[in-house]
């Protein structure tokens, strides 16, 4: 019993796996009509436990969402939203769904696309030109196309043969030979039967008909510089009215004082020219503008002139071919016409050609033509074209300019670089009109934006390719290609790999002394493709492993090594030095410094001092390896025998040698000292001027404004002086006059009496009829009490050597105060000097 119930279970276990329940798949639309432009969405639900849920296209295509067609989809729902739906939207849309099992259901819905009545590029008003076959556009769709009716003044157009109205196969209207009785306003209406859809637009057709221009009297006499006037008049008519404008050489006339523009009923417009000048004869244009078209009608001034040149223009030419110059002239009578080049100054009249034949000028009634075959730059420049008559010439100049192909500048085509070293490739081009530059590396063209290692700029005809080597790759061969419009040109430049200079040599010791050595080399017969920036000389003694260094200035071949030691072996060799980096040392090469010695002979030079002063210079000398310890210094007049002696210390640049004698020639002897020894003497010689004259001295240490000014001083001191003398002696003179005024007036009172006499008593002093007059001196010169020279006062550059009574010492400490006595001893190294007249230096 328990085994059949266990049994009936199972089967109905069975049977209700095996019975899966059918999807049902439904869409909440069946069939949809939507209008281009509108928007539409759909809705499918489905009716079990689907697994997925698909939108197929009337193409049979999975529908993906777009900006346009999106699906949304949420368990068993799906939405499809089209948005500004489109014809080719049309057609049967598909919702499947799928279950585990993989059956499928679906559901369709049908979506019909129609267009509405649509009027496109209807433009109103449409204007036309008199006589033109007109076409009148009216742009309309919709769908199922629709059917367009024309009408005008409320009448329907019919297309009839050999009418001139006729609606066209794209719905537009033509009018054959339209007229302005054709003008008004047209409809263009469009019906849809389907669906009872009218819709209409009216449109303006506007006729424009050409200027006409007529001109009453087309020529005109006038004389020049006579204050005649002249007024020329233009007749137009025309749909709409025509604008008039006066031109003249090509430009339009604008109101002014000379010209005067006016119009007047009856489309007639003038134009007045005042005051008739020799430059206003020729022709003008009377132009009658509308849209319809223009018209022009020339009417011509003829003004007895002198020759005036009308016509001549700037001329390009290509360098190869043929430039014609065109020069026109007017005058009464008609001028003659010649050339003449700026750069020679040569002449060319009719007939006329060049020594090579390339230049021929040819022409008559007040044109000519110069004509240059084979145009060469050397072409280039100015053209005078002459006008001569029998009243008088004129001249006019213009330029020919000469295009010519690409031009490169610079041979210069080789540089050099190393890895991460920018290197500018310059490209130098002249060309007319002006080129484009470009460059290449192995035919593909460098990008003018900057790039690791490549960066162009750019300028007037002159392009630099900037390149900063990363490898090997980057050196090789690099093409600039200038172009305009006569011609191209390249050129090809090399960028190799720089390398380090060679080794310098022929390395020569050209001077040596006892603490500087002066290093002379030959360049190296290679600097690696880079400029050599500088040398390294490298030195060291002998004895010594630690080398010293010294840098060259600029690329010199000679090098000054200091700071040496006396009497020492030195070891040195030189290295070149350029942007890659230093080179090989050359062979090193041995010298060895001078041991100290005594100084070289003094070098001298003398000037005039102040006064009884002479002041001896001395020059930096070759002081023998140690420092100069003090100049001696020994001078006499030649005519005694007595020789006076001044130290000077070492660092001092002069000597001054005080007091001396007028009209006196002195000799020196000047020796250097160090702790070595004494130098050789340098004798020299000097004269003592003529003793100057006090007056002379005076006023010369005077200026000219002081000198005028003492002048005048005293002119008015001797006035002062006379003028009292005559007011006290003789009752007479200005002071006289003053006093006497004074004293006449009524209203004076007593005291002023009193203060005058007080002021003659001060005149007076002790009753005294003689003036008290006292003049000083601003500044009292110091003279020299025997000879009446001035006397300089010490000053801070005043030696502190000169001759004095002051005791010296002997090396045994005695003072000796002998002045005239001069001991000089030299022991060793040391030498010391004592001189009773003098101080130390």
């Amino acid at each position: 019993m328990l085994k059949k119930m266990i049994a009936k279970l199972v089967l109905f276990g069975l049977l209700v796996c095996g019975s899966q329940a059918v999807l049902q798949v439904s869409i909440s639309l069946n069939k949809v009509e939507l209008s281009v432009g509108e928007s539409k969405f759909f809705t499918c639900t489905v009716i079990g436990e689907p697994v997925s849920l698909t939108w197929y296209s009337p193409q049979g295509e999975p529908i993906v969402s777009t900006q346009r067609v999106v699906l949304h989809t949420e368990g068993v729902r799906s939405r499809l939203t089209i948005y500004n739906a489109i014809v080719e939207d049309a057609g049967i849309y598909r919702c499947q769904a799928k279950d585990a099992k993989g059956q499928s259901q679906e559901a369709t819905v049908v979506l019909e696309i129609y267009q509405k009545l649509t009027f496109r590029s209807v433009q109103t008003p449409q204007e036309f030109r008199q006589s033109e076959d007109a076409e009148v556009v009216c742009d309309v769709i919709s769908s199922p196309v629709p059917a367009v009716s024309w009408f005008y003044k409320n009448k329907e157009i019919l297309s009839e043969p050999n009418n001139r109205f006729q609606v066209l196969p794209n719905n537009n209207l033509q009018i054959m030979r339209v007229g302005k009785s054709d003008e008004g306003e047209y409809r263009c209406e469009a019906r849809v039967e389907a669906r009872g859809e009218i819709d209409f637009r009216n449109i303006a057709v506007v006729v424009n008909v050409p200027p006409v221009l007529s001109v009453p009297q087309q020529s005109f006499n006038a004389t020049a510089d006579a204050e005649e006037s002249v007024t020329f008049t233009c007749i137009t008519s025309g749909s709409p009215d025509p604008e008039v404008t006066w031109h003249r050489k090509g430009q339009q006339i604008e109101s002014s004082d000379q010209h005067v523009l006016g119009s007047l009923e009856g489309g007639r417009s003038m134009l007045t020219v005042r005051s008739v000048g020799k430059g206003d004869g020729g022709p003008y244009t009377c132009r009658a503008t509308n849209k319809a078209g223009v018209l022009e009608s020339q009417l011509v001034l003829k003004v007895f002139v002198q020759p005036h040149i009308t016509q001549l223009r700037n001329v390009t030419a290509v360098e190869g071919s043929a430039a014609l110059i065109s020069c026109s002239a007017e005058g009464e009578p008609l001028p003659e016409v010649s050339w003449r080049r700026g750069s020679d100054g040569q002449s060319f009249s009719d007939g006329d050609k060049s020594a090579d034949g390339r230049v021929e000028a040819r022409g008559r009634n007040g044109k000519s033509m110069l004509t240059i075959n084979g145009v060469r730059l050397t072409d280039l420049g100015r053209f005078d074209c002459e006008a001569h008559s029998r009243i008088g010439e004129h001249q006019k100049s213009m330029y020919l300019d000469i295009e010519y192909a690409p031009k490169f500048q610079n041979n210069h085509t080789i540089f050099y670089s190393w890895e991460g070293n920018p290197v500018n490739i310059s490209c130098e081009v002249m060309s007319n009109p002006p080129a484009t530059i470009l460059w290449r590396r192995e035919r593909y063209t460098i990008s003018s934006e900057p790039t690791a290692n490549t960066r162009v700029h750019s300028g007037p005809g002159r392009s630099q390719l900037e390149v900063t080597p990363m490898s090997e790759r980057d050196f090789g061969r690099y093409n600039c290609t200038a172009r305009n419009n006569i011609g191209a040109r390249y050129q090809e430049f090399i960028l190799a790999q720089a390398d380090v200079p060679s080794n310098p040599y022929s390395v020569r010791l050209t001077a040596v002394a006892q603490r500087i050595a002066t290093v002379a080399f030959m360049t190296p017969d290679s600097h690696g493709g880079v400029p050599i920036g500088h040398y390294v000389v490298n030195y060291k003694e002998s004895s010594n492993q630690q080398w010293r260094s010294a840098k060259s200035h600029g690329v010199q071949s000679t090098v000054m090594l200091s700071s040496l030691e006396p009497n020492t072996t030195y070891v040195v060799r030189v290295a070149a030095v350029n942007g890659k980096g230093q080179g090989e040392y050359s062979h090193t090469e041995t010298f060895q410094t001078l041991p100290i010695r005594e100084p070289s002979p003094p070098t001298v030079h003398g000037q005039r001092g102040v006064g009884k002063a002479y002041r001896l210079g001395l020059i930096k000398q070759d002081d023998g390896g140690m420092p100069i310890v003090e100049y001696i210094v020994k001078y006499k007049p030649d005519k005694d025998d007595q020789w006076m002696t001044k130290l000077v210390p070492g660092v001092h640049e002069f000597a001054l040698l005080q007091p001396l004698q007028w009209n006196t020639r002195y000799s020196v002897e000047i020796t250097a000292r160090n702790i070595k020894g004494l130098s050789e003497p340098t004798y020299f010689q000097f004269l003592m001027p003529q003793k100057p004259d006090i007056t002379d001295s005076l006023f010369s240490s005077l200026g000219l404004g002081t000198v005028v000014g003492l002048g005048v001083a005293a002119l008015l001191l001797l006035l002062v002086l006379v003028d009292v003398s005559c007011f006290f002696l003789r009752q007479c003179g200005l002071l006289m006059c003053l006093t006497r005024r004074l004293c006449s007036r009524k209203s004076a009172t007593s005291a002023k009496g009193k203060e005058l006499e007080e002021g003659k008593a001060a005149y007076l002093g002790d009753g005294s009829k003689e003036p008290i007059v006292e003049m000083r001196t601003e500044e009292e010169r110091i003279t020299n009490a025997e000879d009446g020279s001035p006397v300089n006062e010490p000053t801070e550059t005043t030696p502190l050597t000169e001759p004095e009574k002051l005791p010296l010492k002997e090396e045994n400490g005695k003072e000796v105060l002998k002045p005239d006595t001069i001991e000089i001893k030299v022991r060793g190294e040391n030498s010391h000097h004592t001189n009773a007249g003098d101080s130390k230096a």
